[in-house]
């Protein structure tokens, strides 16, 4: 069973910049971690291997730092990683990101599953699995809290809903994207952090994974930021005078006032 998983590098602090030429985080010199619904997709991951042995392969796209997040994802149980970065990449939107990591996934070749978190904390789009599924013409199950079974040409997981849960069955190779009820992501071990500073990380770049130009980056990217800015946080108080039904008649006309 050979599983990819996809993970950001999302900004570690609330204390980021935005570049104002291209309306994007600046993400150099900034700390970054692993986005947090990524580590319970690695956690499955790894979790799946060891129920029916083979390999985990994480891959992210991002600048050179971002092999921080990729050797923490060995640390954490991962077998390989692979760094896609090129500054043709820079300013993607998810459509463009879900085309540069379906090149690197089809590059890979020797996949039954791809396992993404629901959502990312920086973009909070949750359209890259269902993206990848598109482009990579497999199928796609979204809020998966569980996978029942697993073999070698079909899966049946649990996926969330409002009402509770539905079960699902697929054939593989498929995409899922997972919430956080679907397990306790486990902490390093000793052999994995060892493992994480020596291992090699190849970087692909767009020529490695025949991306094409215009399919990527800014140029590739149907979206576009108009505007970023951090909402401004005004707060307002007023003492009602009087006896309690003075201050009842008070409010009742400030709220008809606001209405």
């Amino acid at each position: 069973m050979n599983i990819v998983v996809c993970i950001k590098q999302v900004p570690g602090t609330t204390e980021i910049k935005i570049d104002p030429d291209t309306n994007t985080l600046v993400r150099e010199g900034i700390p970054g971690v692993i986005n947090p619904f990524d580590c319970y997709a690695l956690e499955e991951a790894v979790r799946l291997r060891e129920r029916c042995d083979g390999k985990v392969t994480v891959i992210s796209m991002g600048p050179p730092q971002a092999e921080e997040a990729l050797r923490e994802a060995i640390s954490l149980g991962a077998d390989e990683a692979i760094l896609i970065s090129d500054r043709a990449f820079a300013g993607s939107d998810t459509w463009a990101t879900s085309y540069v990591l379906s090149r690197a996934i089809a590059k890979i070749a020797d996949y039954d599953v791809i396992i993404c978190g629901r959502q990312t904390l920086d973009g909070d789009t949750g359209q890259v699995g269902p993206e990848l599924s598109e482009m990579l013409r497999i199928p796609f199950v979204a809020y998966v809290s569980k996978v029942e079974e697993i073999k070698d040409d079909y899966m049946r997981v649990q996926r969330m809903v409002e009402e509770g849960y539905e079960t699902i069955e697929m054939s593989l190779p498929a995409v899922i994207t997972v919430v956080k009820e679907i397990n306790i992501p486990r902490l390093p071990s000793l052999r994995g952090s060892m493992k994480s500073k020596t291992v090699e990380i190849p970087v692909w770049s767009a020529e490695d994974i025949g991306a094409e130009a215009n399919k990527a980056g800014i140029t590739g990217s149907p979206t576009r930021v108009v505007k970023i800015f951090f909402p401004k946080r005004e707060q307002k108080s007023e003492i009602m005078q009087g006896n309690l039904e003075e201050q009842i008649d008070q409010l009742m006309k400030k709220l008809e006032e606001i209405v």
